[in-house]
């Protein structure tokens, strides 16, 4: 199998878990704690991940300059596009209940969430395909760590969407459409990027980590938080222990 076709499918099956926790958001009635525990568990996950899988991979292969500007210039391009679309309507799209607009109260705010939800999941999904570059395999704490991330992201999401009164074609829509684009985004990220220069890899890589720990901390976290306070922080570090242990194995 290609390495590119295996990074599209690896993204796929990552984009899944988002669709698994919608659907369990549709049909079960989760309380919101449990969803904010969870939520925090996988952005501590995530921030482990970052922070051994990729940032410091990146500058090992690429240097400390190309990781550090893409790095920063990934965080950048996140928060403009979520400020835009935040302005949109998709300010809260992974909020469980009661904060995202109805199409009534916002007209526009669905296709807002959506992409939005678009924006979260794309650069987990080049990242897998990314560390699939070197010959030794996807990355299995990245890949571990985004799949646990992305059930309680979904199943927030989902919640709030079907609160907002909006229709089971618009959720399952948007979520099996995210799963078939990481999976795209995966596949396209390795067939651009194969054959280029470490430090191309490595800014790349970079760009991606850095949006993915601003979509922790801008959506990720307050959600968390809202229902657990005080709590967040030590379920957030039990998630970050756990990927580095599972990392370490």
């Amino acid at each position: 199998m290609s390495a590119a076709l295996e990074a599209g499918l690896w993204g796929l099956l990552a984009g899944g878990a988002l669709v698994v926790g919608a659907l369990v958001a549709w049909f079960v009635r989760v309380p919101r704690a449990v969803v904010a525990v969870v939520m925090a568990f996988g952005a501590g996950v995530l921030v482990s991940a970052l922070s051994f899988d990729l940032v410091d991979e990146a500058e090992r292969t690429g240097g400390l300059l190309p990781t550090v500007l893409g790095f920063l210039g990934g965080a950048l391009a996140y928060f403009l596009a979520n400020v835009a679309l935040g302005r949109l309507g998709a300010r809260h799209r992974k909020r469980s209940h009661g904060r995202q607009p109805s199409e009534s109260e916002q007209p526009g705010s669905g296709a807002a969430i959506a992409v939005g939800a678009l924006l979260d999941g794309v650069p987990e999904s080049v990242v897998l395909g990314l560390s699939l570059l070197g010959g030794q395999g996807v990355g299995v704490p990245v890949l571990a760590a985004i799949v646990i991330s992305n059930l309680p992201e979904g199943l927030s999401s989902a919640a709030g969407m079907k609160s907002a009164g909006r229709s089971a074609r618009y959720v399952f829509g948007v979520w099996v459409g995210i799963a078939v684009a990481s999976g795209l985004a995966g596949l396209v990220g390795v067939l651009l990027l194969q054959g280029a220069s470490p430090e191309a890899v490595a800014a790349i890589t970079a760009v991606a980590a850095g949006a993915i720990l601003t979509m922790v901390a801008d959506t990720m976290i307050p959600e968390a938080f809202e229902r657990t306070h005080m709590v967040t922080g030590l379920v957030t570090t039990l998630g970050f222990a756990t990927a580095f242990v599972v990392g370490r194995l």
